[in-house]
């Protein structure tokens, strides 16, 4: 029996309670009708953001609360980041996969922080990682006698403000024995392209997200919201919720190849 298909799906950050809610309940109504291993995905801190004016998200204790209440009114599994040891054991309660962002995937107390809470670890490849270099960051969580572990293409830096995607290194990654899927929406960012913002090109995200399907990728991360244009945090290369049933339903029917 094939493995279903995973899916991490959501806004980049929390902006508002009603927001986040509102588009957890369409996903799951969209994922519902499909064979499908979803995780609502949304930030409570974008910590890494270029600008130090940027919006940044409610913060740990609010995010939480309103993470918990979409786990609560509409039944899905939650994936949400973390960008310092001592949070791993704040979301280990709410959430069902803990996710390290790509720029601290070496950070060995994060890694084994989130270890340590026995949850699904969702690792980013770093931008500037081989994929054969993943395997010192998978035994860093095995240490902890932790396997359930997923690994994240996103893509690799290339030269100032791009972002290339070998769909090589999702092959290369398979071979760890652990489920790989592909970002399909941070791998068309063009960081600091708008010099104090990411900038992006969506309109590559269905291409890139197919072919990862089809070099054999076991799911997707995708960022969404309602109105890209107007998101507080990475509207450039998110998807309309709208587009997220018909791009699923293909890659499904290529897994399926």
């Amino acid at each position: 029996m094939k493995e279903k298909f995973i899916l991490l799906a959501g806004p980049c950050v929390i902006e508002s309670e009603l927001m986040t809610l509102n588009l957890a309940e369409k996903l799951r109504r969209i994922v519902e009708k499909s064979p499908i291993d979803f995780y609502f995905k949304a930030s409570f801190d974008k910590a890494n953001r270029t600008s130090i004016d940027s919006y940044r998200g409610p913060g740990l204790e609010k995010g939480i609360r309103i993470l918990e209440r979409v786990k609560k009114d509409y039944g899905v599994k939650i994936v949400t980041d973390i960008h310092e040891p001592c949070q791993a054991d704040v979301v280990k309660d709410i959430c069902d996969i803990i996710q390290i962002p790509a720029f601290l995937c070496r950070q060995t107390d994060l890694l084994v922080a989130a270890a340590k809470t026995g949850r699904i670890i969702n690792v980013k490849k770093a931008q500037f990682l081989a994929p054969w270099d993943m395997k010192n960051v998978i035994h860093k969580i095995e240490k902890l006698e932790n396997k359930n572990i997923i690994l994240c293409e996103r893509g690799t830096s290339f030269g100032y403000n791009t972002l290339v995607v070998d769909m090589t290194s999702i092959v290369e990654m398979k071979k760890f024995g652990y489920p790989v899927i592909f970002d399909g929406t941070h791998s068309v960012q063009k960081p600091g392209g708008n010099g104090v913002s990411t900038s992006g090109n969506r309109e590559y995200v269905p291409y890139l997200s197919k072919a990862a399907i089809a070099v054999g990728a076991d799911g997707l991360f995708l960022e969404t919201h309602e109105e890209p244009e107007k998101a507080l945090s990475d509207g450039a290369n998110m998807i309309p919720v709208k587009d997220i049933e018909s791009l699923i339903e293909q890659c499904l029917r290529l897994k399926e190849c």
